[in-house]
């Protein structure tokens, strides 16, 4: 934030401007100028009237004395002035104190000391062109000190951010990293990255591009770990269930129109598990196995994880329990396909299932017929039934993209 000053600032003036003799009587009256100071500050900026303002005395007498060492010695110029006031922009940000209130307290505290200062050169019967280039010297240096003191406030506010989001990296890196979680290096680590540690937290993939040059930062809130490094990117939410915007279209907004996979909600130090389902969904977006588009919940579609969670095994099911359905037509084999699932799952009620799949029931007894003569007695076992509807289950997922084409992720 740059310090309130005018535009046009006058340059220093020249060193012949201002008797050096003048140092002298200014600064025996520094003790009582300071004073005025304080007064002023805190009169004018609540900010200092707490614990904020214990050494604004010293603070105050040390940049008077600094000004008039100037005068005392023309040649000089105000890097000390400007280092001070560098060091106490830097220790504003680190103590999380605004730089409006030390701008403010610059701004009351140079009109009072100038106007204690010229009353002073005033009285000593100096002509108006040495008060004139006193003002001017003043001015110039209250110019210079906002200058560096917003420049130390700036440089620190970047370190401490910079060193926050490397703590930050680590913490997240821990959490969802392969071994074991220690609760006492998490605590250790989340204090480091001023992170309050939640009951639970829950795990957000999100698609990306290997072509995608910058990756487009998501809208969160701060106390959301976010690592977009990764492959794919991700987030960490704290106690979701407490997130006002953690479901629906806000959380589209968030994502930035990004297809995410959401992970099922755990325990803090088991957030790796929550990074594994979430990566997983997100695969099957980009298969079209799940929806495509937006937040897509695991705890939506456990049952299509859980198929899903050995494919291998799954196709093997498929292959061996669907058998008869080989030597039909692909035609035949999509109609039979869904006509048994959906009897499957209505009970053997023909009614309903022709109500499903808007047929007349005598259509849907025909192909009943049909799946009699292929699957045989097997249809009347429970267990090969419940192999079939997970199977059929798999193969009308998988139905909707055979490409393999999807959201990258």
């Amino acid at each position: 934030m740059a310090a309130p000053t005018p535009h046009d600032v006058p340059s220093i003036p020249e060193a012949h401007s201002i008797p050096p003799a003048l140092a002298e009587p200014l600064r025996n009256d520094l003790d009582a100028v300071a004073d005025e100071v304080v007064e002023a500050i805190l009169k004018h900026v609540p900010e200092y009237a707490g614990p904020a303002g214990r050494r604004l005395r010293s603070s105050a007498l040390d940049a008077l004395t600094l000004f008039v060492d100037l005068i005392a010695e023309p040649q000089r110029q105000s890097n000390a002035a400007c280092a001070m006031y560098h060091e106490l922009g830097r220790t504003m940000a680190r103590q999380d104190r605004s730089l409006d209130a030390l701008q403010s307290a610059l701004r009351v505290g140079g009109m009072q000391a100038w106007r204690r200062l010229s009353r002073t050169a005033e009285g000593l019967g100096l002509d108006s062109a040495v008060v004139s280039a006193l003002g001017e010297l003043a001015l110039h240096t209250a110019h210079e000190v906002a200058e560096a003191a917003a420049r130390g406030y700036a440089e620190e506010q970047l370190r401490s951010s910079d060193h926050l989001e490397r703590q930050r990296r680590r913490l997240i890196g821990l959490l969802l990293g392969e071994g074991p979680v220690s609760p006492e290096a998490v605590h250790d680590m989340a204090r480091a990255a001023r992170w309050p540690v939640p009951r639970q937290v829950a795990v957000v993939a999100l698609a990306s591009s290997p072509d995608t040059r910058e990756e487009r930062w998501p809208l969160t809130a701060s106390d959301v770990l976010v690592d977009m490094d990764s492959r794919p990117p991700r987030m960490l939410v704290p106690d979701p269930h407490n997130q006002s915007d953690f479901t629906g279209r806000t959380l589209a907004l968030a994502m930035r129109d990004r297809p995410a996979a959401i992970g099922p909600t755990v325990s803090l130090t088991q957030a790796a598990r929550s990074l594994r389902w979430a990566t997983r969904a997100l695969g099957l977006m980009g298969r079209g196995i799940l929806p495509r588009q937006g937040g897509v919940r695991c705890v939506d579609h456990l049952s299509t994880l859980l198929l899903h969670s050995d494919e291998p095994l799954l196709d093997e099911l498929r292959s061996h329990v669907l058998a008869p359905l080989d030597t039909v037509s692909t035609g035949q084999r999509s109609r039979h396909a869904e006509t048994l699932l959906a009897w499957l799952l209505a009970g053997n009620n023909v009614p309903d299932v022709a109500a499903r799949l808007h047929l007349h029931p005598q259509s849907v007894r025909y192909r009943l017929r049909q799946l009699k003569q292929l699957f045989g007695d097997a249809l009347d076992d429970p267990d090969t039934r419940l192999d079939l509807i997970l199977a059929l289950r798999a193969e009308s997922l998988r139905a909707p993209d055979s490409s393999g084409r999807g959201v990258p992720s």
